[in-house]
């Protein structure tokens, strides 16, 4: 009797090995992540955690789509054609005040980019000596109103300077004198732009200069569907894929390179070198403080007509 229950104990056990076996692996969260602009490296996390299988540790399966139009991807997520977009935390705010269901999530790059340049061999070298001179821009509106504010600080107005639209051909319309400087240069872009074309900028920071400090690159979500639980663990896999990055930024470019040949490029190597340091540590974090001065730069510049509640807009995932 003994002899025959050990038996079928011993069959019992093998049936229930066999069948754990059998059961596959649990399915991945599948997340359409859209870009705000082709990869580069203000994308390092995000392309990092997808090399190393980061996203994959975390449960998710994570499609990164670069835009065919870069005004796009909120507009995208707000429809319901994607989880998530990188954006920016002025281009959610502006959005927000016009009723899209969009939701900030997360932070990729917390502190401006953005900045003021000239050529540093022109006879410019402060905000002052603007004027009556031509700074290229590319975004009307928004890159107005940051220009303005920076021109007042140093007792001038956007009537002192002629704006010239260069169309995102900043460093181009710089170095061929086309203009004297421009507003909308990325502090780890433009700068080494202009130094492998064998010249040097002169650059102001928008944020030491009448501009509110704000998130440069944000992570939004549409505000009806955000799945909080997903998003803490795409959350938790940036900040994995950060952290790795910081520790080993030499193996980090290396890595990033190999996500596409088109990536491996001179200009991406020494962005790459001065974007890592800018990288958000955690991702998850928000200082609201921060998005409520910004929204009232925005109401004064006139680019909103009324600041919505940050309630509806943001979203502390912690």
């Amino acid at each position: 009797m003994r002899l025959l229950i050990g038996r079928r104990l011993i069959g019992l056990m093998t049936a229930l090995a066999l069948a754990c076996t059998a059961v596959p692996a649990a399915a991945q969260d599948k997340v359409r992540l859209l870009l705000d602009w082709f990869v580069n490296p203000d994308h390092a996390a995000l392309v990092i955690a997808k090399q190393r299988g980061i996203f994959t540790k975390h449960g998710l399966e994570v499609e990164l789509i670069a835009p065919a139009d870069p005004n796009a991807p909120p507009k995208l997520v707000a429809a319901g054609q994607a989880e998530y977009a990188v954006s920016y935390q002025p281009t959610l705010q502006m959005l927000a005040a016009e009723g899209l269901p969009l939701v900030r999530v997360g932070v990729l790059v917390g502190q401006p980019l953005n900045s003021l340049v000239a050529l540093e061999e022109s006879t410019i070298k402060t905000i002052a000596d603007f004027k009556g001179r031509k700074i290229g821009y590319s975004v009307s509106g928004f890159e107005e109103a940051v220009l303005g504010a920076m021109l007042e600080s140093a007792g001038l107005s956007l009537k002192d300077v002629t704006l010239v639209n260069v169309n995102f051909a900043l460093t181009t319309a710089l170095m061929s004198k086309q203009v004297d400087g421009v507003i909308g240069a990325f502090r780890n872009f433009e700068l080494n732009d202009l130094e492998i074309n064998k010249a040097k900028g002169r650059l102001w920071l928008v944020e030491k200069h009448g501009v509110p400090t704000y998130d440069e690159l944000i992570l939004v979500a549409k505000r009806e569907t955000v799945d909080v639980g997903r998003t803490k663990r795409l959350l938790a896999a940036i900040a994995e894929a950060t952290a790795w990055i910081k520790a080993n930024p030499a193996e980090g470019w290396a890595l990033f390179a190999k996500y596409g040949k088109e990536f491996d490029n001179e200009l991406n190597k020494l962005a790459w070198k001065d974007t890592v340091p800018l990288l958000a540590d955690a991702p998850a974090s928000l200082d609201r403080a921060r998005y409520e001065a910004f929204a009232t730069f925005l109401t004064k510049r006139g680019l909103i007509k009324q600041a919505p509640p940050l309630d509806s807009y943001l979203r502390d995932i912690n």
